[in-house]
Protein backbone atom coordinates (compact mmCIF):
# COMPACT_ATOMS: atom_id res chain seq x y z
CA UNK A 1 0.00 0.00 0.00
CA UNK A 2 1.52 3.16 -1.04
CA UNK A 3 1.61 6.25 1.61
CA UNK A 4 0.99 9.47 0.37
CA UNK A 5 2.66 12.09 1.82
CA UNK A 6 1.16 15.50 1.70
CA UNK A 7 3.53 17.65 2.92
CA UNK A 8 2.47 21.55 3.49
CA UNK A 9 4.66 24.38 3.34
CA UNK A 10 4.60 27.94 3.18
CA UNK A 11 7.17 29.73 0.75
CA UNK A 12 10.72 30.87 2.10
CA UNK A 13 11.05 27.74 3.30
CA UNK A 14 13.13 24.12 3.32
CA UNK A 15 10.47 22.70 0.96
CA UNK A 16 12.67 21.54 -1.90
CA UNK A 17 15.52 20.23 -0.08
CA UNK A 18 12.88 17.95 1.72
CA UNK A 19 11.56 16.91 -1.28
CA UNK A 20 14.77 15.88 -2.28
CA UNK A 21 15.27 13.95 0.91
CA UNK A 22 12.42 12.51 0.00
CA UNK A 23 13.28 11.70 -3.58
CA UNK A 24 16.44 9.96 -2.28
CA UNK A 25 14.57 6.88 -1.00
CA UNK A 26 14.97 4.66 -3.28
CA UNK A 27 10.91 3.28 -2.17
CA UNK A 28 9.33 6.35 -2.88
CA UNK A 29 8.81 8.93 -5.73
CA UNK A 30 8.02 12.80 -5.56
CA UNK A 31 5.55 15.39 -7.21
CA UNK A 32 6.39 19.18 -6.75
CA UNK A 33 3.63 22.06 -6.15
CA UNK A 34 1.16 20.14 -7.97
CA UNK A 35 -1.44 22.83 -7.60
CA UNK A 36 0.77 25.39 -9.11
CA UNK A 37 -0.59 25.81 -12.47
CA UNK A 38 -4.51 26.07 -10.88
CA UNK A 39 -3.39 28.78 -8.40
CA UNK A 40 -2.15 30.75 -11.48
CA UNK A 41 -4.65 30.35 -13.63
CA UNK A 42 -6.82 31.06 -10.35
CA UNK A 43 -5.28 34.06 -9.63
CA UNK A 44 -3.77 35.32 -13.05
CA UNK A 45 -0.92 35.96 -11.44
CA UNK A 46 2.13 36.81 -13.09
CA UNK A 47 5.29 34.16 -12.15
CA UNK A 48 8.45 33.50 -13.52
CA UNK A 49 7.39 30.89 -16.09
CA UNK A 50 3.99 31.08 -16.06
CA UNK A 51 3.15 29.67 -19.45
CA UNK A 52 5.45 27.27 -19.05
CA UNK A 53 3.82 26.32 -15.61
CA UNK A 54 0.22 26.61 -17.06
CA UNK A 55 1.37 24.11 -19.50
CA UNK A 56 3.11 21.57 -17.58
CA UNK A 57 0.14 20.86 -15.32
CA UNK A 58 -3.62 20.57 -14.45
CA UNK A 59 -5.11 23.77 -14.70
CA UNK A 60 -8.20 22.48 -13.13
CA UNK A 61 -7.79 21.38 -9.90
CA UNK A 62 -9.87 18.18 -9.86
CA UNK A 63 -7.99 16.50 -12.49
CA UNK A 64 -4.45 17.71 -10.60
CA UNK A 65 -6.31 15.81 -7.45
CA UNK A 66 -7.06 12.66 -9.31
CA UNK A 67 -3.16 12.80 -9.94
CA UNK A 68 -2.53 12.91 -6.41
CA UNK A 69 -4.92 9.76 -5.58
CA UNK A 70 -3.82 7.68 -8.74
CA UNK A 71 -1.64 4.56 -8.22
CA UNK A 72 1.88 5.37 -8.22
CA UNK A 73 3.91 1.95 -8.20
CA UNK A 74 5.75 3.48 -4.98
CA UNK A 75 5.53 2.89 -1.02
CA UNK A 76 5.85 6.34 -0.97
CA UNK A 77 4.32 9.01 -2.81
CA UNK A 78 5.67 12.68 -1.39
CA UNK A 79 3.51 15.61 -2.25
CA UNK A 80 5.57 18.82 -2.23
CA UNK A 81 2.26 21.62 -1.74
CA UNK A 82 2.67 25.03 -0.69
CA UNK A 83 -0.13 25.75 1.47
CA UNK A 84 -1.31 29.22 -0.33
CA UNK A 85 -1.71 27.24 -3.35
CA UNK A 86 -4.69 25.55 -1.74
CA UNK A 87 -7.17 28.79 -3.06
CA UNK A 88 -10.95 28.30 -1.25
CA UNK A 89 -12.17 27.14 -4.31
CA UNK A 90 -10.61 23.56 -3.83
CA UNK A 91 -12.60 20.96 -2.28
CA UNK A 92 -11.33 19.74 0.81
CA UNK A 93 -12.32 15.89 0.97
CA UNK A 94 -9.22 14.29 -1.08
CA UNK A 95 -7.38 15.70 2.15
CA UNK A 96 -8.91 12.75 4.15
CA UNK A 97 -7.28 10.41 1.45
CA UNK A 98 -3.48 11.71 2.13
CA UNK A 99 -1.41 11.89 5.15
CA UNK A 100 -0.57 15.20 5.98
CA UNK A 101 3.00 16.82 7.34
CA UNK A 102 3.01 20.11 7.94
CA UNK A 103 6.69 21.80 7.64
CA UNK A 104 7.10 25.12 9.42
CA UNK A 105 8.98 27.93 9.90
CA UNK A 106 9.17 31.00 12.43
CA UNK A 107 7.65 33.75 10.45
CA UNK A 108 10.39 35.99 11.31
CA UNK A 109 12.57 34.58 8.97
CA UNK A 110 10.09 33.86 6.55
CA UNK A 111 9.20 36.80 6.07
CA UNK A 112 12.48 38.57 5.96
CA UNK A 113 13.44 35.96 3.52
CA UNK A 114 10.13 36.77 1.55
CA UNK A 115 10.95 40.64 1.43
CA UNK A 116 13.87 39.99 -0.04
CA UNK A 117 12.53 38.77 -3.69
CA UNK A 118 8.67 39.35 -3.71
CA UNK A 119 8.08 43.02 -1.93
CA UNK A 120 5.18 42.77 0.75
CA UNK A 121 3.23 39.63 1.22
CA UNK A 122 -0.10 38.80 2.85
CA UNK A 123 -1.23 36.66 5.33
CA UNK A 124 -2.67 34.39 2.84
CA UNK A 125 0.60 34.83 0.86
CA UNK A 126 2.74 33.10 3.58
CA UNK A 127 -0.02 29.91 3.88
CA UNK A 128 0.48 30.16 7.61
CA UNK A 129 -3.83 30.16 7.97
CA UNK A 130 -4.12 27.57 5.02
CA UNK A 131 -1.77 25.40 6.73
CA UNK A 132 -3.60 25.69 10.59
CA UNK A 133 -7.11 25.08 8.91
CA UNK A 134 -5.60 21.67 7.05
CA UNK A 135 -4.24 20.76 10.57
CA UNK A 136 -7.22 21.58 12.64
CA UNK A 137 -8.96 19.87 10.83
CA UNK A 138 -6.94 16.41 9.82
CA UNK A 139 -4.00 16.60 12.49
CA UNK A 140 -1.11 15.04 11.57
CA UNK A 141 2.86 14.96 11.99
CA UNK A 142 4.74 18.68 12.39
CA UNK A 143 8.53 19.57 12.03
CA UNK A 144 9.79 22.88 12.33
CA UNK A 145 12.33 23.84 9.82
CA UNK A 146 14.91 24.89 12.35
CA UNK A 147 14.97 21.48 13.97
CA UNK A 148 15.06 19.69 10.68
CA UNK A 149 18.67 21.78 9.49
CA UNK A 150 19.88 21.44 13.68
CA UNK A 151 19.15 17.83 13.63
CA UNK A 152 18.08 16.48 10.32
CA UNK A 153 18.28 12.79 11.09
CA UNK A 154 16.61 12.42 14.50
CA UNK A 155 13.76 15.07 13.23
CA UNK A 156 13.15 13.11 9.78
CA UNK A 157 13.31 9.75 11.56
CA UNK A 158 11.06 10.84 13.94
CA UNK A 159 8.94 12.19 11.06
CA UNK A 160 8.82 8.84 9.35
CA UNK A 161 7.73 6.98 12.28
CA UNK A 162 4.93 9.70 12.76
CA UNK A 163 3.58 8.90 9.08
CA UNK A 164 3.67 4.98 9.47
CA UNK A 165 7.21 4.30 7.44
CA UNK A 166 10.97 3.08 7.61
CA UNK A 167 13.60 5.46 8.38
CA UNK A 168 16.06 5.56 5.57
CA UNK A 169 19.50 7.54 6.28
CA UNK A 170 19.22 7.96 2.65
CA UNK A 171 17.15 10.96 3.11
CA UNK A 172 20.57 12.46 4.81
CA UNK A 173 22.00 13.28 1.36
CA UNK A 174 21.40 13.20 -2.11
CA UNK A 175 23.49 14.03 -5.77
CA UNK A 176 23.83 17.81 -6.91
CA UNK A 177 21.77 18.70 -10.06
CA UNK A 178 18.35 18.90 -11.34
CA UNK A 179 15.42 16.14 -11.32
CA UNK A 180 13.08 15.03 -13.84
CA UNK A 181 10.86 15.56 -11.39
CA UNK A 182 11.58 19.05 -10.33
CA UNK A 183 9.00 22.02 -11.68
CA UNK A 184 9.10 23.54 -14.85
CA UNK A 185 9.69 26.68 -12.75
CA UNK A 186 13.13 25.32 -11.25
CA UNK A 187 15.50 27.64 -13.39
CA UNK A 188 13.88 30.74 -11.62
CA UNK A 189 13.98 29.39 -8.13
CA UNK A 190 16.04 26.17 -7.23
CA UNK A 191 19.69 27.14 -7.99
CA UNK A 192 20.81 26.74 -4.36
CA UNK A 193 19.09 23.62 -4.18
CA UNK A 194 20.57 22.28 -7.27
CA UNK A 195 23.97 22.72 -5.76
CA UNK A 196 23.04 20.79 -2.68
CA UNK A 197 23.94 17.88 -1.41
CA UNK A 198 22.19 17.56 1.95
CA UNK A 199 20.65 19.94 4.22
CA UNK A 200 22.58 23.03 4.94
CA UNK A 201 23.27 23.76 8.93
CA UNK A 202 21.20 25.97 10.62
CA UNK A 203 21.93 29.82 10.30
CA UNK A 204 21.73 30.99 13.96
CA UNK A 205 21.60 34.72 13.00
CA UNK A 206 18.64 36.93 13.98
CA UNK A 207 16.02 37.19 11.59
CA UNK A 208 15.93 41.03 9.92
CA UNK A 209 12.49 42.11 9.08
CA UNK A 210 11.99 45.72 7.49
CA UNK A 211 9.94 47.67 9.93
CA UNK A 212 6.52 48.02 8.26
CA UNK A 213 6.70 44.27 7.91
CA UNK A 214 6.53 43.29 11.77
CA UNK A 215 2.91 43.53 11.98
CA UNK A 216 2.35 40.77 9.43
CA UNK A 217 5.00 38.44 11.63
CA UNK A 218 2.78 39.80 14.67
CA UNK A 219 -0.22 38.21 12.89
CA UNK A 220 1.42 34.82 11.78
CA UNK A 221 3.24 34.58 15.15
CA UNK A 222 0.13 32.92 16.79
CA UNK A 223 -0.53 30.83 13.78
CA UNK A 224 2.95 29.23 13.92
CA UNK A 225 2.83 28.71 17.25
CA UNK A 226 -0.28 26.81 17.47
CA UNK A 227 1.65 24.65 14.86
CA UNK A 228 4.66 24.63 16.65
CA UNK A 229 3.38 23.44 19.26
CA UNK A 230 2.74 19.77 18.22
CA UNK A 231 6.20 19.77 16.41
CA UNK A 232 8.30 16.46 16.59
CA UNK A 233 11.03 17.14 18.69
Amino acid sequence: MTVRVAMWSGPRNISTAMMRSFGARPDAVVVDEPLYAHYLAETGLEHPGREAILASQPQRWPDAVAGLLAPVGAAVFYQKHMTHHLLPVIGRDWLAAVSNAYLIRDPAHVVASYAKVRGEPTLEDLGYPQQVEIFRAHGGPVVDAADVLRDPARTLAALCAALGIAWDPAMLSWPAGRRDTDGVWAPHWYSAVERSTGFAPYDERPADVPEHLRPLVDRARPLYEEMAAAALR
